[in-house]
């Protein structure tokens, strides 16, 4: 692993706790899918996604304003893991550039850094609507906006999904292990793991240790 010069955040499962009912209701009202019941937010989001590419047409203006307003209810209903503000302030200490990359609408995504205070942390915001679409497309418009490698980038993810998206951009994924049952499921790819934001400076600063090594 090369030296780690900047991290990608997706606000869902990697900086916040996502209720999933707002993203199971944009599946069932845009694309027929039943609401079913799942606890994770996560992995509603992620399967959202999955739909918005498979349909691979853009929103028109109604659909643009359910979207944009059940993705802020589900901002609003979301809660920032208590590490978060002590991780990105280290992190920005040492000189490690971060970066918002969502899915999520420009109106959602700003709305969450407003909510929680974090502005000041991000050099870039990527989202559905300034990266021209989902999963990967906010990952390569934030590596784009530097003169870093691929290979010099975290991405925090908690699905498989994400870990799939990172994997086909070309950067390091770190799994968040929010759940413990969900990480067992992840263990068999294999991916380098944190249960924690504490322990993510840590973990750049080992890497790099290994590198002068």
């Amino acid at each position: 692993m090369q030296r780690i010069k900047g991290v990608l955040f997706e606000p869902v499962g990697a900086l916040a706790e996502f209720p999933s009912d707002q993203f199971l209701q944009i599946g069932a009202r845009l694309y027929g899918r039943k609401k079913r019941s799942n606890p994770s937010g996560s992995r509603s989001y992620w399967h959202l996604l999955n739909l918005i590419e498979t349909a691979g047409k853009a929103f028109d203006e109604s659909e643009r304003q359910l979207v944009e307003a059940l993705e802020v209810q589900a901002v609003q209903a979301s809660s920032p893991y208590e590490d978060v503000l002590p991780a990105l302030s280290l992190l920005k200490e040492m000189g490690v550039e971060l970066f918002l990359t969502s899915s999520l609408s420009n109106t959602a995504t700003r709305h969450f850094l407003e909510r929680f205070r974090f502005n000041e942390f991000f050099r870039t915001v990527c989202n559905r609507d300034n990266a021209g679409s989902v999963k990967a497309a906010p990952l390569a418009c934030a590596i784009a906006a530097t003169a870093l490698r691929p290979d010099e980038f975290i991405f925090l993810t908690d699905t498989l999904e994400g870990l799939k998206v990172g994997n086909l951009v070309g950067v390091n994924t770190v799994l968040m292990m929010n759940d413990p049952d969900e990480a067992r499921r992840l263990a068999r790819h294999n991916p380098a793991g944190i249960v924690s934001l504490h322990e993510l400076p840590d973990f750049i600063r080992i890497v790099a240790a290994e590198k002068r090594a």
